[in-house]
């Protein structure tokens, strides 16, 4: 065989095993993705190299004159999310008018966007269109340039203002800024128009889905080919951390152990408890079905034999937790008819008129009392347990029972009295609010002397409205009253058991730990106790959990948490802050143990950081990230220098530091 002929085998060979290899490496390592989708339909952002170029998208229909415009949002609809492979999809109603979005990865900071509209009813508007707002940090000066044309004006040319818009259209629309840019290439020449809207800093872009006149069973689709590039951040971040000025304890991570399916909760609850240092956790009280006839001893009813079962199981669950010395919390969901005004049916029949759950009968509170005390009496008698604290679930919402803040505080009087006559030392706690926006509720008995000797501590839950000066409101809550904060209800999104795909996205996990970090840090919470260690919005998959398959195994959810679980027991928050907006922190110290844990999230690209302010004699420290390709993952030991160290922080990754002296 000649050398000629032996080189060209070698092309061939090369170009035939190309294409295989570049499958396997495909398959091996697939791309990650980029494209931040919330489950509602909204684009956040699309992020190169960790960096998010940032932008939210949203579908809106413009009443006429601007009088109305409706939105997708956060439950503000009922959608339907999935991802199959590089692909996440949504579907959603809204004003008469059903969508499917797909966004599909289309390599290097792009994403493909299509949308289909179909109208299910006669409809008048201005019209329905896709939005992207875009940060006025970096785009109020953009540049912009439309179909590829070299000729760039001001955005300032373009925008609109007022009731009327002027529109252009365009197939393609490029903006432009000394930090950012952003591409948007449609599949046919489109309507758009630019708008500074008084409700922002930013400005949004209009692309026109449908006009103003809509027939029933007219559809419109629309492909448009996202692109951002942009100025990435890896500068380092500086750390300052003050251990000279502890603050509250922080006992550790906790959970909510509620139970509701009898299949899949104990191999979930197991597992967590194996697996995960749980320190505070909250039970059910099933009030209702432990006294459902006012006129039936429960004591003497369970003593025969005729304990509910789900009361037992409830029962069996929080003496599991007291056997691995755990304290908790036992809150309740609802009530017995004979306790309530109205119906059971109530709390859920009147919601769509913004009606939720069902008040207490004010003539039949001394019966209430001795039905939920001896509930108590029994589970220590019986089970041998003895819940530090009570709570009615969210009875500022009425999830089920519903109260006033003057009732919930005339209550916790009541309440405490009866315990305290039978010598149960279990607290009441102020609040359990359902979010931390409800803070008013819990002024009537925060301002009230008389409440003070009975509240055992301060809840919410972190829902909704976590800014920082509604977290700092339930800090000081706490403070006046000198007792412990607990977040009995940790997590980020209420509705998500309705798209349960969203809990596998990195993007989900990374908002999660990012709330926790900024909860220690402000709020110092006593503990933050997860919605839930079990089945319901559960941190594994697996075993037929929302339809996942295989063997339980857990998800980057279950990592973070653990991570977070991982801080030495009973430290104290200390101070942190930091030079970088994307990089989020929480410090601990057990002072008198020598023992110490940084917690950091970095949202961006990889970066250093110097981390100053550690105590003298702490000098090694372990690193455990946990990110989209590890879970907890022990990554070496650093060595503190005169009181400073330096890591390397991945993108998009949460990374610990555990010293010890």
């Amino acid at each position: 065989m000649n050398e000629n002929k032996q080189a060209g085998n070698r092309i061939k060979l090369f170009f035939t095993v190309l294409p295989v290899a570049l499958f396997l490496l495909a398959v091996i390592n697939p791309v990650s993705a980029q494209t931040e989708v919330m489950a509602w339909g909204n684009l956040t952002g699309i992020r190169i190299d960790g960096q998010l170029m940032e932008f939210e998208s949203s579908l809106k229909i413009v009443g006429k004159n601007r009088v109305s415009v409706t939105s997708t949002g956060r439950e503000k609809q009922r959608p339907a999310y999935h991802r199959a492979g590089q692909t996440q999809t949504v579907n959603t109603e809204m004003g008469g008018i059903r969508f499917t979005e797909n966004v599909t990865e289309n390599g290097r900071g792009s994403a493909i966007v299509g949308i289909t509209a179909t109208a299910q009813k006669d409809t008048l508007v201005d019209g329905v269109y896709f939005c992207i707002d875009l940060p006025g940090k970096y785009y109020s000066t953009a540049t912009v340039s439309l179909n590829g044309a070299s000729k760039k004006q001001p955005i300032t040319a373009f925008l609109q203002a007022g009731k009327r818009n002027t529109t252009f259209q365009a197939k393609s629309i490029n903006l432009q800024s000394a930090k950012r840019q952003i591409n948007l290439a449609f599949n046919s020449q489109s309507v758009l128009y630019l708008r500074k809207e008084s409700s922002s800093n930013g400005i949004r872009l209009y692309v026109q889905l449908m006009g103003s006149k809509i027939n029933k069973g007219r559809q419109a689709a629309k492909t448009i080919t996202l692109k951002t590039s942009g100025w990435i951040d890896s500068e380092p971040a500086v750390i300052s951390i003050d251990a000279t000025h502890p603050g509250r304890k922080f006992a550790g991570f906790g959970g909510n152990f509620r139970l509701q399916n009898p299949k899949a909760d104990p191999q979930v609850i197991e597992y967590c408890l194996d697996n995960m240092r749980v320190a505070w956790a909250r039970v059910e009280m099933p009030w209702s079905q432990w006294q459902p006839d006012e006129n039936t001893n429960p004591v003497e009813a369970a003593n025969a034999g005729k304990l509910n079962e789900h009361v037992h199981q409830s029962m069996l669950m929080a003496q599991e937790l007291a056997k691995r010395g755990i304290p908790m919390i036992i809150s309740d969901w609802g009530a017995p008819d004979w306790a309530i005004v109205g119906e059971q049916r109530d709390a859920y029949r009147f919601r769509n008129k913004g009606i939720y759950g069902y008040p207490l009968k004010a003539e039949k509170l001394t019966e209430i009392y001795r039905s939920i005390g001896d509930y108590l009496v029994y589970l220590k008698q019986n089970y041998g347990v003895e819940p530090a604290l009570f709570s009615f679930n969210e009875s500022d919402l009425g999830i089920n029972i519903r109260m006033t803040g003057k009732e919930h505080a005339e209550f916790i009087k009541g309440l405490g009295a009866h315990f305290a006559s039978r010598g149960i030392t279990t607290k009441l706690l102020l609040g359990d609010n359902s979010d931390a926006t409800t803070f008013d509720f819990i002024l009537p008995a925060l301002n009230d002397p008389e409440t003070h000797n009975y509240i055992g501590a301060v809840s919410f839950h972190s829902w909704r409205g976590c800014d920082d000066a509604t977290l700092n409101k339930w800090a000081g809550a706490a403070r006046k009253l000198n007792v412990p904060l607990f977040v009995a209800e940790g997590s980020t999104d209420a509705a998500a058991h309705t798209y349960p795909d969203i809990f596998y996205e990195q993007t989900f996990a990374l908002y999660e730990i990012n709330l926790y970090m900024r909860l220690c840090s402000i709020c110092q919470p006593l503990s933050i106790l997860q919605w839930q260690l079990t089945s319901d919005y559960s941190v594994l998959k697996g075993m037929g959990i929302y339809g996942t398959e295989g063997p339980l195994e857990p998800t980057r959810r279950f990592w973070n948490l653990k991570q977070l679980a991982s801080t030495p027991a009973g430290a104290f928050a200390l101070p942190v802050s930091c030079s970088k907006e994307e990089v989020n922190c929480a410090a601990f110290g057990a002072i008198a143990r020598g023992e110490y844990a940084v917690h950091i999230v970095n949202n961006g690209a990889a970066r250093k950081a110097t981390i100053t302010g550690i105590p003298a004699g702490v000098s090694t420290f372990e690193v455990y990230v946990t990110d989209e390709e590890k879970n907890m993952e022990k990554t070496g030991e650093l060595k503190a220098t005169d009181g400073k160290l330096e890591v390397e922080l991945l993108p998009t990754a949460y990374t610990t530091l555990i010293g010890k002296k």
